[in-house]
């Protein structure tokens, strides 16, 4: 029993996430709704001056930093795939 123990705490512990990240290459992208409300709630808890308003407030800023993460790659995608083979 200890052992068992003992080799899922070890496991554990032996876990080094910038060594062995988890493979998300294809999912990506699906981590920006909860970063994004994360960032949201931080920044919103310290700016907000009247927490009546602290969750749409939240909503709000999650949703401008996706639709600008989502801007960002359209005009990276424009510049690199239609600018960029045009100049070179």
């Amino acid at each position: 029993m200890a052992d068992a123990a003992l080799g899922v705490v070890g496991g554990v512990l032996a876990y080094t996430p910038f060594i062995d990240p988890l493979n998300l290459h294809k999912v990506w992208f699906w981590l920006l709704i909860p970063l994004s409300v994360l960032i949201a709630v931080a920044y919103k808890a310290v700016r907000v001056p009247d927490m009546k308003k602290y969750w749409r407030q939240v909503g709000l800023f999650s949703a401008q930093i996706i639709v600008g993460i989502i801007g960002l790659y359209v005009f990276s995608l424009l510049v690199l795939n239609w600018l960029l083979p045009m100049v070179v």
